[in-house]
């Protein structure tokens, strides 16, 4: 086992351990670590508890120290530096007549590297642009192409529900999203709908579907022969969130339904899946919704 401490470097990121130091650590502590990047300044987010040292792939990096007033100092004066570096890019940008979109900008905690984050609609020949970077700044320069998602966690903003986004509100990293998922919660088809601000799948279509896909799991499909209480008959609709069934029993005139619960009856043969709402959906469209 092995004492570590969670720490986060972004607002709404992931969450990285580091192995404890002997001085205390309280939630909301500023710290500085060592990464792959560089020294780092992280915020503690989960206090120090043991875990199994084998549930990691790499060794758990210690914490350097706990952050000072001048730590602080400096990270507000990497915050100023950020502004000045996304104008000198956005001009350097221009100048070479690249086809990309600047998202942001972020210095890493001992300034030894600069990373720029840009959209794009392909790929991007920035090399001369780095080198203008360089140039300018006189330390290392990383560019980093990222997608639609990341960039509206980056931005921020409201999602069609009026809420703030939850890709920057909490979600730490993001869960794949896919349109089995909407269909499976009969949501409509309609791309408008059923994507978010970044133009990909919501990502709270993944919040429920645990609970949808259980239900899905012992609820007949339209069309299944089924035992009721009353008589047997075929299932012609289903309420999953109300665990109701309707059902046209053999022994009742066509237009009248009998409701059950799901566990009231039981399956002779299920039916298969209505194929009807895919005849007029563009199933192309909805691909690219579950593109990255």
């Amino acid at each position: 086992m092995i004492k570590v401490i969670g720490v986060r470097f972004k607002s709404v990121g992931k969450i990285y351990y580091f192995s404890a130091i002997e001085e205390e650590l309280n939630i909301g502590d500023g710290v500085i670590v060592e990464t792959a990047r560089g020294t780092e300044f992280g915020e503690v987010v989960m206090r120090e508890k043991e875990i199994d040292e084998e549930v990691f792939a790499i060794p758990v990096k210690p914490i350097i120290r706990k952050a000072t007033s001048e730590d602080y100092a400096q990270l507000e004066e990497n915050k100023t530096k950020v502004a000045e570096a996304r104008a000198i890019c956005l001009e350097k940008i221009k100048a070479n007549q690249l086809e990309m979109n600047l998202i942001d900008v972020e210095y890493t905690f001992d300034r030894s590297k600069i990373l720029f984050y840009f959209t794009a609609d392909g790929r991007v020949d920035f090399r001369q642009l780095v080198k203008d970077l360089a140039s300018v700044f006189r330390t290392r320069i990383e560019l980093r192409q990222i997608g639609v998602r990341d960039e509206a966690k980056m931005l921020g903003g409201l999602g069609i529900c009026g809420r703030q986004l939850c890709c920057s509100l909490f979600l730490g990293d993001f869960e794949p999203v896919s349109i089995k998922m909407a269909k499976e919660q009969s949501l409509s088809l309609n791309p408008t709908k059923i994507s978010g601000t970044c133009g990909r799948l919501m990502c709270c279509l993944k919040y429920e579907q645990d609970a949808y896909e259980e239900m899905l799991a012992k609820t007949p499909n339209p069309g299944a022969l089924v035992d009721t209480p009353t008589g047997r008959g075929i299932v012609a609709s289903t309420n999953l969130l109300k665990g109701l069934v309707s059902v046209k029993l053999d022994s009742q005139n066509e237009k009248i339904l009998s409701e059950f619960k799901v566990d009231d009856i039981v399956i002779i043969k299920d039916g298969g899946r209505d194929k009807k709402m895919d005849e007029n959906i563009d199933l192309s469209a909805l691909k690219e919704l579950e593109k990255d």
